[in-house]
């Protein structure tokens, strides 16, 4: 069998060990080079092109079916708990609490969940979008398992690695928000960070008030693509008299498209994290179509007026 492998970065050194594994058992390997972001991010077109029978997705769970033969193999990791007793002070005034992770620590959740209770509080674990397929797992995208329990709880808790995850589901919820981070050793709430990337939103919509060509940027990952919502915007952009161009590419090369010097401001329809994570790289603002709305509402309601005050 011919088999294409394909690893986040984090995994990529141990490429070759999975695939002398493979070749061991009479099958012909090769390794994908490209940059993965995730299951939404699978490396189809260069399977399809060395006429692949199969792709092997290490590191993440299936974000969606895709008509291709994909395996995915998951890799957990058993993060030492004993860091969970640093959270109960701070966590003292908050009695129901919701817990999330990712899938590589999704097999420890009960673990976790019994610890809390344990300590007398009461655990709520809720139930992603649909990206994400256990309860209680979060994606960069999918932050269902935080933002649907909201209400219930009196605070959230992260586990797991990194700000990439917990960042998303912070900004689409409302309550108190502690990570547990136990490669760095970090326990601490990370609500400061709600009011900064409001205020970076609001600046990102003031700044494109007096914008008059938009880039929409479609991505043509699995995952990711959605020329539906490019073609809605577009048109919700000429409504408004500006004008709309629908830039598309795999992976986003903002060098590049800074050198389109005719846009004064991008709107994003791939993964929602692009907005978040890379507002930095680009010469012009970066919206979401939520943003985008945002700043089209505002030039509709300067229009009318001007015309009332016959300005």
């Amino acid at each position: 069998m011919r088999i294409l492998l394909q690893f986040p970065e984090g995994l990529k050194d141990k490429a070759m060990k999975y695939a002398k594994e493979l070749e061991l058992l009479g099958n012909e390997v090769f390794i994908s080079a490209s940059p993965t972001f995730g299951a939404c991010d699978l490396a189809l077109d260069e399977a399809k092109n060395i006429k692949a029978d199969k792709l092997v997705h290490f590191g993440h769970a299936e974000f969606h079916h895709v008509d291709f033969n994909v395996e995915y193999v998951h890799y957990t990791i058993d993060a030492n708990l004993d860091i969970l007793s640093e959270s109960l002070k701070l966590l003292e005034p908050y009695k129901n609490i919701g817990i999330v992770t990712t899938i590589q620590h999704i097999h420890q959740l009960d673990a976790i969940k019994l610890f809390y209770e344990k300590n007398g509080k009461n655990v709520i674990i809720g139930k992603p979008y649909g990206f994400a397929k256990q309860k209680g797992q979060i994606l960069g995208c999918d932050i269902g398992s935080s933002a649907n329990i909201d209400r219930e709880v009196d605070a959230h808790v992260y586990f797991g690695g990194g700000m990439f995850h917990p960042l998303g589901a912070l900004l689409n919820t409302k309550k108190p928000f502690l990570i547990i981070e136990p490669f760095q050793g970090y326990v601490g709430f990370i609500d400061s960070y709600r009011e900064k990337y409001r205020k970076i939103s609001r600046g990102k919509i003031l700044s494109s008030i007096n914008a008059k060509k938009f880039g929409i940027l479609v991505s043509t990952k699995n995952g990711q693509h959605n020329m539906q919502l490019a073609n809605i915007m577009k048109k919700r952009i000429e409504e408004s008299g500006c004008e709309a161009g629908i830039l598309v590419a795999n992976t986003f090369d903002f060098n590049s498209i800074d050198n389109m010097m005719e846009f004064d401001a991008l709107v994003n329809t791939a993964c929602p994290r692009i907005g978040i994570d890379d507002n930095d790289r680009t010469r012009v603002p970066l919206l979401s179509s939520n943003e985008l709305m945002e700043v089209l509402k505002i030039k509709k309601e300067t229009i009318a007026l001007r015309n009332k005050n016959n300005i």
